[in-house]
């Protein structure tokens, strides 16, 4: 079926003219139509820009100009990252109507290089959350089974990439926010190095953490799409230009580190069991595997719980019900009597549960008196982490870990329980608050269920752990 192939594959078809960029368009928008009602990966469908960039495409091919890799392929955008004159929600009932005014920095580059933009995909409200089931637009479904999460936050992209609903999608990684949703939904994710990739026109979230990232089939297209989106960006002035020379490795010489802290206590038997017989795939190959010790990881959950909702409590103070987004100022006149009233009232029903969470976490961590005790502090704990990973790069090359202690569950099983949903998180925050690269690839499954083994590189190493997923990617096809 021609909404199953890769973008590699689709782009092969194209230039032989096995069929149209239009008529691949017209196929994944009838697959929308029809599957998206019961997994609900998408918030708004872009069909008449898609249909018309798709012919566009065509009419290149039929002048018999040169296109990119890219090139009419249809890809969905997490609802979080800016595209020019379409609604952009973040997920949230604050932001319901408001129209991006400009492209983000990504999409400008994929639009350059003529992809077909679908539509944007659903989210945790304000990419806060760990199972796409606190947008206040409803919860997306896992494709796998549509009793279960997809995970989150980029949940939507990632059941949109698992049930082709799209070739590729972008997300965005805080803590695990493009990894989970892969691994839980089978397919390949990639949070690329902090700065490697522009963040602007994303919605800002936690700014020292946040990075987009590509949703794929598989590895090779993370590669086609990683490449076309990262590079330094002046809108961006924490960006950097970076060197994308294809490593060609040979197993044999590669090391890769098992840290000890990852296979704890309360992880799930079946998923321990996957990923432990692909480490040994890897062994069988030729790589050589070693026990690293990255000692502070059991912080990592709570500090990144303090930076994060500090970041956060700073970064949303802008939606006040006066700039943009929902108000309350207009029909509830009689009950605001001062400024105050009107940021209360809109911030009070226009944010979610979790944000307001979030906020005055956050808000109480960087208060008067508190801010050394919390903020600074957890800051501190923040380079211990980055300095445990640095030593167990001078030992090794990659470094593999779970993504998720657990498959994907079931919708509605931790939405009341906080502390458990974050623990959801366990194994992907340290990647974030070090700053490194990491790849989700597809495993196994455990009882029936998709499994991600995480891939860490050192800063900037995107190339050698996508090498190194490839490697997998290859054998377990064969």
């Amino acid at each position: 079926m021609i909404c199953e192939l890769t973008t590699k594959e689709i782009h092969q078809r194209l230039i032989k003219k096995e069929f149209s960029a239009l008529e691949l368009c017209q196929a994944y928008l009838e697959k929308i139509q029809e599957k998206d009602k019961e997994i609900s990966a998408f918030l708004t469908v872009s069909k008449n820009s898609a249909l018309s960039q798709a012919k566009k495409v065509d009419e290149m091919i039929f002048q018999g100009r040169e296109i990119s890799a890219l090139s009419g392929i249809p890809m969905a955008v997490k609802d979080n990252i800016l595209v020019e004159d379409v609604r952009c929600t973040a997920g949230s009932k604050i932001l319901e109507n408001y129209i991006a005014p400009y492209d983000a920095q990504v999409v400008k580059k994929l639009k350059e290089k003529e992809v077909v933009i679908l539509g944007k995909t659903n989210l945790d409200e304000f990419a806060m959350g760990s199972s796409t089931e606190n947008s206040a637009f409803g919860s997306t479904r896992n494709p796998h089974d549509l009793t279960r999460v997809p995970g989150g936050t980029s949940g939507g992209s990632a059941a949109a990439v698992a049930a082709n609903l799209c070739s590729f999608a972008l997300g965005s990684d805080t803590g695990g926010s493009i990894r989970q949703p892969a691994s839980f939904c089978g397919v390949v994710g990639l949070k690329p190095t902090y700065g490697a990739v522009s963040r602007f026109g994303l919605i800002a979230f936690a700014s020292s953490l946040d990075q987009i990232g590509p949703l794929t089939k598989t590895v090779e297209d993370a590669r086609i799409v990683f490449e076309a989106i990262s590079g330094k960006d002046p809108l961006d002035s924490t960006s950097v230009e970076i060197n994308l020379k294809s490593e060609i490795l040979s197993l044999k010489s590669i090391k890769i580190g098992v840290p000890k802290e990852y296979f704890i206590k309360g992880m799930d038997p079946e998923v321990e069991k996957v990923i432990k017989a692909a480490i040994k795939k890897y062994e069988e190959m030729g790589a050589k595997i070693e026990e690293v010790s990255l000692p502070h990881t059991e912080y990592a959950l709570p500090c990144y719980y303090v930076i994060v909702p500090s970041e956060a409590s700073a970064n949303l103070a802008r939606y006040d019900g006066i700039k943009y987004g929902y108000s309350k100022i207009s029909n509830l006149k009689s009950q605001i009597s001062n400024l105050l009233d009107v940021y209360l009232k809109s911030r009070g029903e226009g944010l979610g549960a979790e944000v307001r969470r979030r906020i005055m976490l956050g808000t109480y961590a960087l208060s008067a008196g508190y801010y050394e005790a919390y903020y600074l502090r957890a800051q501190k704990v923040r380079t211990l982490i980055r300095k445990d990973f640095d030593r167990a790069f001078e030992k090794v090359d990659a470094i593999f870990t779970p993504v998720s202690p657990t498959p994907a569950f079931k919708l509605g099983e931790k939405i009341d329980d906080p502390l458990t949903m974050y623990l959801s998180d366990i194994f992907t925050v340290s990647v974030n608050l070090a700053g490194l690269p990491a790849l989700s690839l597809p495993v196994g499954k455990a009882r029936k269920l998709p499994v991600g083994l995480q891939i860490i590189g050192k800063p900037f190493e995107e190339n050698k752990i996508l090498e190194i997923g490839e490697i997998f990617e290859k054998l377990w096809k064969t």
